[in-house]
């Protein structure tokens, strides 16, 4: 049995849905070199339905084995049109 994961949530003064993704786009790319951070696993959520959360990356295994030398994961949108791309 690993050992549990802890979930960071950081509140914003954002008011608008595209913004929020805007900047955790953001966040990605500035962040990308940090191993502890799954951005594939991130979500949004109005301020005032913190337990309806939506997600935002595919996050689908592209390439070899999730894990395995070499694996990555789609970035691109959820529900986005065509093969997932890394």
């Amino acid at each position: 049995m690993s050992a549990p994961r802890w979930v960071i949530h950081l509140p914003t003064t954002l008011t608008d849905h595209q913004a929020a993704v805007d900047l955790l786009t953001a966040l990605r790319a500035s962040l990308a070199h940090v191993p502890v951070l799954d951005f594939g696993e991130a979500t949004i959520s109005p301020e005032d339905q913190q337990s309806t959360r939506t997600r935002i990356w595919c996050d689908a295994p592209v390439g070899e084995p999730r894990g395995g030398p070499g694996s990555r994961r789609c970035h691109q949108l959820v529900d986005h049109p065509g093969p997932c791309a890394g």
